[in-house]
């Protein structure tokens, strides 16, 4: 693949469709982005019309958001233990039958509130397993410089469709009804699993089996869990899902109630929120330029909290439309930066679940949020609901200077390919144990010796090293031992493919301050158990490295 070199020019929102899988995978999801807007602008309405309660108009978020929630984990796991692009294709297949279905009850009058949460559910399962297949494949198509450009462009191009998407649906459901919108969704979400299906693109393969999905969840949990600038994007984006929904989830009541509007209304309201973004997301790169990233997601977060507070004031379609460009442009620049950065701060073999988790809280924070905001509005009103929502993102806006979040990527993304070490046993994969002997470490070395095992154990442990410990032999206290295990031998064998090059070289530092000319010894050993029923080809595994 040829890469025009940018750092001449400065890199683009649009360096990024130079690539031709991606180009024509991106193109064809505006398309089915532009059915998907039309179709919620149309399932929402309808629900306004067809039940009375405030609560349910609000849960038409809430159905396609949840399952992102329950099944993302699952679905991230799944999408770095098989192939992301068949995970792609599966998820697609369950968005494009979900608007089919729609489309056929529609025609035959079998619309219902129920009917319409629930295959709302089945396209958020599909979402579910898409997002973060293709999300995490934007890494194995194009280089890493030019990721930052293409999640940016990822969400464009979402919103571009969103300033389109919702005039055109107010227009076929005011002009032609409900069914033609339906059916022009269910037409549009073919468009990316036809693009999906065309292209192909190179994955380095690993040599090892896939891992079982239950292991893979445990260490996609584990690493995030410990890389504290991830946790505090997870924390901050459900924060913030959980707040600024608010808008989307009320805005039928909005058009309907607050400004005695129709579906023209709420499609030009919605066409002012996506416009907003479209042109926040096109000078996404330039602001970060100028504002440091912090700063500027705070920013975001305000601006967002003034469209709610000037939305609820408001009796003006156009006024509404301008306040909610603004709440536009303040949600796609903090989605951005904590998709980036989420992005670039994951290894690729882990990447898809780091990124299932962040939208499972997201997403979870979003359908807790259209669930509360609609309590909010039908227990005391419309403007109470959205006038707490403001104040609740003045809050999260605050949180940065708690909870920073930095762009800056933490090690290489790609990890490292290390021959297995060389064994005399034909191993079984039951349960290892790793521990390094034979390290002896002057007294005047041993802070340094001390910080460089703290970053090892870190590394290790985000890797999926587990029991880590560190012993000093009391006879001679100059020589140390680390140990630590792993669920299975091949765990073991995994583990030297995730540890990156600069966690490899924390191995070269202690060998440096090792008081021999000889380099420290490792020890591989399995654990064996004394009883003779167990067949003297499957031992219990314990292992030793350093």
């Amino acid at each position: 693949m040829q890469i025009e070199d940018v750092s001449v020019r400065g890199p683009t929102t649009l360096d990024s469709l130079r690539n031709v899988a991606f180009r024509s995978i991106w193109s064809s999801t505006q398309v089915a982005n532009l059915g998907w807007l039309v179709q919620t602008v149309a399932i929402s309405w309808l629900m306004a019309t067809i039940s009375a309660s405030d609560l349910m108009v609000a849960l038409v978020q809430a159905s396609t958001t949840l399952p992102a929630f329950i099944l993302s984990i699952p679905a991230g796991a799944i999408a770095d233990t098989f192939s992301r692009r068949s995970v792609m294709i599966t998820g697609l297949s369950l968005i494009a039958l979900a608007s089919i279905v729609l489309a056929l009850a529609a025609a035959f009058g079998f619309v219902s509130p129920w009917l319409i949460l629930g295959l709302g559910f089945m396209a958020g399962c599909g979402f579910a397993l898409n997002d973060p297949a293709w999300h995490a494949s934007v890494g194995d198509i194009l280089d890493k410089r030019d990721i930052p450009a293409a999640v940016t462009l990822m969400s464009v191009g979402y919103n571009m469709t969103r300033s389109i998407g919702p005039a055109l649906g107010g227009a076929l459901l005011a002009f032609l009804g409900p069914l033609t919108a339906f059916l022009f969704a269910a037409c549009s979400n073919l468009a990316p699993l036809g693009a999906v299906l065309r292209n192909k693109w190179y994955v380095r393969s690993s040599p090892l089996p896939p891992e079982r999905i239950s292991t893979a969840i445990h260490d996609g949990m584990r690493f995030t869990a410990l890389s504290s600038g991830i946790r505090a994007a997870i924390i901050r984006a459900t924060l913030f899902g959980l707040s600024a929904i608010a808008l989307l989830a009320l805005l039928p009541l909005i058009a309907r109630d607050q400004l005695a509007g129709g579906p023209i209304v709420y499609g030009v309201l919605f066409a002012g929120f996506g416009t907003g973004a479209c042109f926040a997301g096109m000078n996404n790169q330039r602001l970060r330029k100028l504002v440091p990233q912090e700063w500027l997601m705070a920013i975001a977060s305000v601006a967002r909290a003034l469209c709610c507070i000037s939305v609820a004031m408001t009796s003006s379609v156009t006024v509404a439309a301008l306040c909610l460009a603004l709440g536009g442009a303040g949600w796609v620049i903090t989605w951005t930066g904590f998709d980036v950065w989420v992005q670039l701060a994951s290894p690729r073999w882990v990447v898809g679940r780091t990124l299932s988790i962040y939208y499972a809280f997201l997403s979870g924070g979003m359908a807790a949020g259209s669930w509360l905001w609609g309590t909010v509005a039908q227990t005391y009103s419309l403007a109470s609901s959205l006038e707490l929502a403001a104040a609740a993102l003045l809050l999260v806006a605050a949180s940065g200077f708690v909870l920073a979040v930095h762009l800056a990527a933490e090690g290489d993304q790609q990890g490292s390919v290390y021959p297995a070490p060389a064994v005399a046993l034909d191993l079984k994969p039951k349960r290892p144990n790793c521990s390094e002997d034979g390290i002896a470490i002057d007294d005047g070395d041993l802070d340094v010796f001390l910080d460089h095992m703290r970053t090892r154990r870190y590394a290790l442990a985000r890797a999926g090293a587990r029991d880590w410990t560190l012993q000093r032999n009391l006879r001679k206290p100059s020589r140390w031992t680390e140990t630590f295990r792993m669920p299975t031998w091949m765990d073991f064998l995994r583990l030297h493919h995730r540890l990156s090059p600069s966690d490899q070289d924390v191995i070269q530092h202690l060998a440096a301050l090792h008081m021999s000319d000889k380099p420290p010894e490792t020890d591989l050993v399995i654990e064996r158990t004394t009883d003779a029923r167990r067949s003297r080809s499957q031992p219990v595994t314990r292992m030793s490295r350093p």
